[in-house]
């Protein structure tokens, strides 16, 4: 694990507290942010260097063509990228995977893209709507710890990401997410606390 220093904390802790939420912005200070990171079971320095990481990919995909970077969203969690969104075409979709693999840090690329039109006005507001009820909805259950998940939605399948603390909790959040009005489909690439803890 690489040292922290100041210059690369701050920026880094902001993009943590934006990862949070998916696709939805979040702005907030940041000691909230070095709360929130330090919070999470994935620990502060982790968390800045999977930051690092979605950062990273999202400057490549922006430097390679700007329609990929517009239309690819990326959840990263100890290395592990999950790549989400719509792209025009199969070679699109190579092109982006290629690129997060090459990144400094990435253990693991998961291909979650979708080869199609780029969502609709209303489409993304359908998804922004489940994602925002989804958050609400597990971040009031006091027996999901919410603050390891990561969520987003692209036509109404909802793509989970972090660290459960057993599989009970996993259940249950996979659970209020099929219970959200419009969700289709969920796909759960998050990690067991009693299976990290046992590689």
């Amino acid at each position: 694990m690489r040292h922290l220093t100041t210059a690369r904390l701050l920026p880094a802790l902001l993009i943590s507290a934006l990862s949070l939420s998916g696709c939805i912005p979040l702005v907030v200070g940041a000691g909230a942010t070095g709360a929130v990171a330090a919070a999470q079971d994935r620990g502060l320095e982790q968390g800045v260097n999977d930051n690092e990481i979605a950062f990273e990919i999202n400057r490549r995909l922006a430097d390679k063509n700007g329609d990929l970077f517009r239309r690819v969203s990326t959840q990263v969690n100890r290395g592990r990228v999950v790549l989400i969104g719509t792209v025009a075409r199969t070679e699109d979709r190579l092109t982006v995977v290629e690129i997060s693999r090459k990144v400094d840090g990435v253990k693991q690329v998961i291909d979650e893209l979708q080869v199609g039109q780029p969502l609709s006005f209303s489409e993304n507001t359908d998804d922004t709507v489940i994602t925002t009820k989804l958050r609400g909805e597990i971040t009031g259950d006091s027996k999901i710890s919410s603050i390891n998940y990561s969520i987003d939605t692209v036509r109404g399948t909802v793509y989970l990401m972090g660290i459960a603390q057993n599989q009970s909790e996993l259940d249950r959040v996979i659970a209020h997410a099929r219970g959200v009005s419009g969700v289709r489909n969920v796909v759960s690439n998050v990690e067991v606390k009693s299976s990290i803890t046992q590689q």
